[in-house]
Formats: C-alpha cells, structure tokens, sequence
C-alpha cells in the first residue's frame, strides 16, 4: 500500500540495534506505524525469531497486513498498545515503542491532526472508534477544556482560550482544523518564538482524545510483566509528558520497593526488576538535518532483571 504520505523513522537503527539481543527471539513492535522499525528488526532476526505488531491506525494495519504476506515471522493486531497482554500474550525478548503521531498522520489534512492544514477536526488515530476531537468540543465545558489544554499540552494561556473556544461553538460549531487554529491563536497573547500558536492546544486536544498518556502508563506495566529475564524496552517519545512517564518508570523499577529509611534489608531484597541500559539518546544533527521531526525524539532503553 503506497501512500502519498511518507513516515521517516525516527532513530532507526539505534532503536532496533538496542531491542535485538537474541536473533531468535520474539520481539514487539507496539507502534507498527508504517512499519519502518519492523521491518529492520525482521532482518535482524533468524529463521525462528517472530515479531508483533500492534496499532490502532486502519491505515498502517493496512501496510502492516501486506507485510504480514510477505513474512511469516509477523503478525499485526489492531488495537491499543494498553492492551499488549491480551494481544501478545506469553513472554517476548523485547517491546518497542515509538510514540506520538506518525508523519502520515499529520501529513495528512483528512485525519485532523495538523494545524498548518485545514481538514476536519478529527485527531483520532482510529477514526473508525472513540470521539472525534470536534465532538469532544462541542461537548465539553470550559473547565475541561481548559484543564486538558494545561495538563496534556502544557498550554500557559489555557483558560483564556477555553473560553475563547465555547464563546466561539455559541455562534457555530467547530468542525474544521483551521477554524481552531485561528480561533487558538486569536486567543494567545504571546506566541512562542519559532512556534505556531495553536502548537500545545493541538497536542493537548490530541493526547486527551486518544488516552495517549494513560495507554502509556499501562502499557508499560504490562510490558514489563510480559519481559523475560534479560529482554528489553525501548521506548522513543516526542514531548516531556512521555518521557517523564517512561524516565520515572524505569528509575522506580531500578531503585526496586521504596521502603522506610533504617529497614535491615538487603539491596538484593528490593525487588529491582529493571537496570538502565546507557544515558538517553537522541537524534544525531545528520538525522535531524534530513528529519526535523527527529529534533525532539529521546530514547530510553532498559532491561529486566531477575
């Protein structure tokens, strides 16, 4: 399946080169996208290895099925990757998760995701499924709006342009991309620097309409339950509020049980379950010269223990 819409796979080979410590075991893939990081982990994989892949995306499950033709080694589930165990299910090598929104999806006007081009105001990544970002708020109050604006996209000036966004659904209803935009950046009082105005609404809105957060903070229980002793996870995220999620999840499980100071316990009493595996990277400036959507990207690798 072709698509007019390319998605330049953000620190590919690190990532693959991180999840892969034994050629013949079975790995997931919980953001397939347009399978970029899948199809290097399949070459690095023997006769025997086998992958997963997981997405809510129609149109990636669509790419992803074509490469589940070709490849026996693979297979696709549809849904959230929240729900990792009942997809997967038994133990794995290694889980990769490549967060945020694929290019594909922003790229395109018809999914709602870009500010920068009008569409209709949909924001969801399976838009077969859920509440679409313009129901959302035709229905929500100001108070909610506002909260998820400061919460999910770190927005200043969030109260201001909740209000702005229900005085203006009094009129008519918001349906279209560039009507939010506008109606955002009327409402903002101080653009950022190098920054479009309706940048954190847009990812607040986004985030809050996809459960993107809370799906992560599952997803990673449940992957660490699904890890054998000595598999990996690696996770890339695009913006703060995922990569402190992922940074204070792998550094609880290294420290192990917090317990009160003075305790006789031994330090191999405390049941870590994970140890760090290196510093944070990020994209190199050869990546993100070719891939200015790379500038943001920090990835984490740990590894279970025990």
């Amino acid at each position: 399946m072709t698509s007019q819409y390319q998605h330049e796979t953000v620190l590919l080979t690190e990532a693959v080169s991180s999840l892969v410590v034994s050629p013949g075991g079975r790995y997931v893939d919980g953001t397939f996208g347009r399978g970029g990081h899948s199809r290097l982990i399949l070459s690095k994989l023997t006769p025997d290895g086998g992958l997963i892949a997981i997405d809510k995306d129609p149109r990636a499950i669509a790419t992803a099925l074509e490469l589940a033709a070709e490849d026996d080694r693979f297979s696709i589930e549809q849904g959230s990757f929240a729900e990792i165990d009942k997809l997967v299910g038994g133990e794995v090598d290694g889980v990769l998760l490549d967060l945020g929104v694929s290019s594909p999806q922003l790229d395109d006007p018809e999914r709602g995701f870009s500010f920068l081009n009008d569409g209709p105001l949909d924001m969801r990544m399976d838009p077969e499924h859920g509440e679409s970002a313009a129901q959302w708020i035709a229905r929500a109050t100001e108070d909610d709006i506002a909260w998820v604006l400061k919460t999910y996209g770190e927005e200043r000036f969030a109260r201001r342009i909740a209000r702005a966004i229900v005085e203006a659904r009094a009129t008519s209803e918001i349906t279209r991309t560039a009507e939010l935009s506008r109606i955002v950046a009327e409402a903002n009082p101080r653009w950022e620097k190098n920054k479009n105005p309706a940048t954190r609404a847009f990812q607040g809105i986004r985030i809050y309409i996809n459960s993107e957060l809370k799906d992560l903070e599952v997803c990673l229980d449940r992957a660490l339950e699904l890890l054998k002793p000595g598999g990996r996870l690696v996770v890339i995220s695009f913006h703060s509020l995922e990569d402190r999620i992922v940074k204070r999840f792998i550094r609880k499980h290294v420290k192990g049980d917090e317990l009160p100071p003075g305790l006789p316990v031994r330090d191999d009493q405390l049941n870590k379950r994970l140890r760090a595996v290196g510093k944070a990277v990020k994209a190199g400036t050869e990546e993100v010269q070719l891939n200015p959507r790379a500038r943001s990207a920090v990835m984490r690798i740990a590894e279970k223990i025990g």
